[in-house]
């Protein structure tokens, strides 16, 4: 039974059996969110937690991807146009608030790229199950942005430093990775997806219809890699991890060297925020990290990065964004205070 929450054809919600069922339908777009998404899914959210024919909601995308991240060229367009569309991130990131504290299992099935927004729609519910085709990535810092949707919780809380290591770098990784860090709760072959999504819908048991089809793929990241990350980007500070890294590429780290390549084409602004934010979003709340994240993206939204990053990679597409300042030794301070500072403008509400 198709559900009315106001999708206007990008996002369907149904009661099948048991489940609320959201498909995102923007295969197009990869599933990009739009104000219309979030806004939409939050209203079904609510609806659901309190309907006693709802035992679970399970989250899906039609298409290749699962969900690609935020419309960002809206986004970007906007500020552009000297509209700042906080409204979008309210939205945005008070659904990701209702997900982490949604009182039913919350099951994504994901078989596809993942990144950014898509993160936000499915790491923070109780089941994220990952077929062989997952790709998750948080690669903010690579257009000048952040690793926001709740990023700052859920990154520092992925096994070892890998969250710090993803954060910095935009790297992706697939199924058994994400398994083995915890960004997945199961693995399952692709080929099972329709049939877990029958059992969920009949049973409402979360757990009892994905368990026959878990399994544990081998990470593609090898064992010495992973004990790198955890020792390479452990340091109190920024400048910390880099000169870690720059001291075993300099005595022939192959993972060190990749990862400092890797960085030296990122904004060095995100990558200071980034680590910020991850540093402090360890010790908070969902709801106060949102609080954090909000903060930091009104000031992004009137930064330079943000729209360099996006010109580069989405616009111009020449890939050689030119970024200011141009190295981590021009940022101070003060300027990384900024983006955390309280806002004059209303604070998040998430109510």
């Amino acid at each position: 039974m198709e559900m009315e929450f106001g999708g206007a054809g990008d996002v369907r919600f149904e009661r099948i059996g048991k489940a609320g069922v959201i498909t995102l339908t923007r295969p197009k777009a990869l599933n990009a969110l739009n104000l219309t998404i979030v806004a939409s899914m939050r209203r079904a959210l609510r609806a659901w937690e309190t309907d006693a024919d709802v035992a679970l909601v399970i989250v899906r995308g039609e298409g290749r991807a699962f969900c690609a991240g935020g419309d960002i060229l809206d986004v970007y367009k906007a500020g552009r146009d000297g509209r700042v569309m906080t409204g979008f991130f309210q939205e945005e990131y008070s659904l990701n608030a209702h997900i982490a504290r949604f009182p039913k299992p919350y099951v994504a099935l994901i078989d596809g790229i993942v990144m950014g927004g898509g993160c936000g729609i499915s790491v923070h519910g109780s089941h994220r199950v990952y077929g062989e085709n997952a790709v998750l990535a948080m690669p903010e810092v690579g257009i000048g942005f952040f690793p926001d949707v709740g990023g700052g919780h859920f990154l520092p809380r992925l096994k070892g430093k890998s969250g710090m290591w993803l954060g910095l770098t935009g790297n992706r990784v697939k199924q058994g990775d994400a398994l083995a860090i915890g960004a997945a709760t199961h693995a399952v072959p692709s080929a099972a997806l329709e049939a877990i999504f029958s059992r969920l819908c009949e049973t409402g048991d979360a757990d009892a219809a994905i368990a026959p089809h878990a399994v544990t793929p081998p990470p593609l990241t090898p064992a010495g890699d992973f004990a790198a990350m955890d020792r390479l980007f452990a340091a109190d500070t920024l400048e910390g991890i880099m000169q870690a890294l720059e001291n075993e590429a300099a005595s022939g780290g192959a993972f060190a060297r990749t990862c400092l390549d890797t960085m030296a084409t990122r904004s060095p602004t995100s990558m200071a925020v980034t680590f910020r934010e991850l540093r402090e979003g360890a010790g908070l709340t969902m709801d106060d990290n949102m609080r954090m994240e909000y903060r930091v993206v009104n000031r992004m939204l009137t930064g330079h990065d943000f729209y360099e990053g996006i010109r580069a990679v989405l616009v111009d597409r020449d890939n050689k964004p030119v970024w200011e300042p141009a190295t981590l030794d021009g940022i101070t301070p003060a300027a990384i205070d900024a983006y955390f500072a309280p806002l004059e403008a209303p604070e998040l509400d998430l109510s």
